[in-house]
């Protein structure tokens, strides 16, 4: 199963990543150290091809296409390819993720294919100080993602960092996107963030909700345990 998104299950014909984000560092990096002796790119975690997987797609309603990497870094002519086999499989729904969402320009996105962007916060500056310095910024990638043509989109908001109310309520709805993940850092004691007060994080998905957007909450619940405790 996919630890990204519930009930889903992940495809890897494609990994890795050089966007180098602090959070991905103790996961998806982390679980990639355990690939050492069976693939060195795994392990190092560099954008790499596995084409001997692409016929392996798990059975399940959803599949996270390519949840151990981000596909920004795959050739576009192999993510065309890996499309094509989504597309091939009309009964399930695939989430394809990036945070160059601009990597999907010009590509022919099958209707069973929900493209997915990450905004963790509208704050640019602490995004560049606290997450990547090489990945486009928030901003940058909402514009990129409000620009696909595509209908189908989803938007992840995790893990949520310290935002603007109405900026980042505003870029989220432009987006009209099918549904919102939202949750906090799931990896506190590895990596601190700056993060909202729970009842501001709750205000959010109240107002999105209220936009008619379903929202699924993920870490909430650590985060209210935590709060009660301090």
């Amino acid at each position: 199963m996919s630890n990204m998104y519930e009930n889903a299950k992940t495809w890897n014909p494609f990994k890795g990543c050089l966007f180098n984000c602090s959070y991905c560092r103790p996961s998806f990096q982390a679980q990639a150290k355990r690939q050492k002796h069976n693939c060195r790119l795994c392990y190092d975690y560099a954008p790499h091809v596995h084409p001997e997987r692409l016929h392996k797609i798990p059975k399940a309603k959803i599949v996270f296409a390519c949840g151990n990497g981000d596909v920004a870094f795959c050739r576009p002519g192999y993510l065309e390819l890996m499309l094509n086999h989504a597309a091939a499989r009309p009964k399930q729904d695939f989430y394809f993720q990036s945070k160059r969402p601009s990597c999907f320009e010009g590509l022919t996105i099958p209707d069973n294919v929900i493209l997915v962007t990450t905004l963790e916060t509208n704050r640019c500056v602490i995004y560049r100080k606290y997450v990547s310095k090489t990945a486009p910024d928030p901003m940058e990638r909402d514009y990129q993602f409000r620009q696909l043509k595509h209908q189908r989109k989803i938007v992840t908001i995790e893990p949520i960092m310290e935002f603007e109310l109405e900026i980042l309520l505003r870029w989220v709805v432009g987006i009209k996107p099918e549904a919102v993940w939202i949750g906090y850092n799931s990896r506190p004691k590895q990596v601190q963030l700056p993060e909202p007060t729970l009842e501001k994080a709750m205000l959010l998905i109240t107002r999105l909700e209220e936009a008619g957007i379903p929202v699924h909450q993920k870490t909430m619940r650590e985060r209210i345990d935590h709060e009660q405790r301090h």
